[in-house]
């Protein structure tokens, strides 16, 4: 295993991530890149399809000049058996080819374990199946490790979003076995809730200033387009008062690096929580006999719209 990096100052991250499927990952290492004082020290992928997500991350570190942060392809399974697939190859999603990045198994739970000896903060926006699968093969492991999760469902969403229920939660539904192993695990954990992350978007009032923002503004520019496309963003906004008519993307992803990093404009709660089904989707309940669990309760959408912008505009 490698030597854990040497914290010099400022705030070390690794990022884990579903890379390759909605493109607000891809914004969200754009972020991160361009934060003051972060420094990224890895990225994993989970829900793994031979590689091809790492792929992709590997691509955008490159457009980013950042081809020295490594990049290890982890879980193509989740721990209910369950498989997805991504935009590898998709050529209204990347302008043009690259290979696909697949590294031995257990390559992902090393990396982890490499970021959490050095103090690293994991951001995961994807499923957690690799750190349920550190905290399964070393119990203990996520003790008390910084993790900022993007998922989690505890409150209805605000008025004039759509009626979703927790099912829509992605991340976790994908993997609940993996995400109550995490909530049980003891790491100091935050959740990035996906009803308060939906409040912030990414429109297409955005566009012509992403454009001008170079390689990488053009990149998240030409995905955010075609997945409006592929996911009818026009009919979601109808009948919606709190969705912009020229909704592109939610920034999902993005909000959870913010709070990673300590972007002031989030406010962020400490509760007990336990993990319930409802029906079929794993939630998250107020209960005095649960973990502390931090909490995102809010967030400044006009501000961190801008600030997203302003960081894709210091990308190389």
């Amino acid at each position: 295993m490698a030597d854990p990096p040497r914290n010099v100052g400022g705030v070390l991250v690794h990022l884990d991530t579903d890379f390759g499927g909605d493109p607000d990952d891809a914004c969200a290492l754009g972020l991160l890149l361009a934060w003051p004082e972060v420094e990224v020290i890895g990225v994993t992928t989970t829900l793994e399809h031979d590689g091809k997500r790492a792929g992709c991350a590997q691509y955008v570190l490159g457009l980013a000049r950042r081809s020295d942060i490594p990049v290890v392809a982890g879980a193509e399974a989740t721990l209910t058996g369950n498989r997805f697939q991504c935009t590898w190859g998709d050529d209204r999603y990347w302008p043009e080819s690259f290979p696909a990045l697949p590294t031995p198994p257990g390559a992902a739970t090393d990396a982890l374990t490499t970021a959490i000896d050095a103090g690293a903060t994991i951001i995961a926006i994807g499923g957690l199946t690799n750190l349920a699968e550190l905290e399964l093969a070393q119990p203990g492991v996520l003790a008390g490790a910084p993790i900022v999760a993007m998922g989690g469902w505890v409150d209805p969403l605000a008025a004039g979003l759509p009626p979703w229920g927790p099912e829509r939660d992605f991340n976790i539904q994908c993997d609940t076995r993996a995400a109550e192993v995490v909530a049980a695990s003891g790491a100091d954990l935050t959740l990035a809730l996906l009803p308060i992350t939906a409040e912030v978007h990414l429109r297409a009032r955005d566009l012509p200033r992403l454009r001008t923002a170079g390689v990488l503004g053009r990149l998240f520019a030409r995905q955010a387009e075609v997945y409006a496309l592929d996911k009818d963003r026009a009919a979601l906004v109808a009948g919606h008062e709190a969705l912009p008519a020229d909704l592109l993307n939610f920034h999902w992803d993005p909000v959870a690096a913010a709070v990673a990093v300590g972007w002031p404009g989030t406010t962020v709660e400490e509760a007990h929580l336990r993990t319930e089904f409802q029906g079929d989707a794993l939630a998250f309940v107020r209960d005095q006999s649960g973990p502390a669990i931090r909490i995102l309760t809010a967030v400044d959408a006009d501000a961190f719209a801008e600030t997203w912008l302003r960081a894709v505009d210091r990308l190389p």
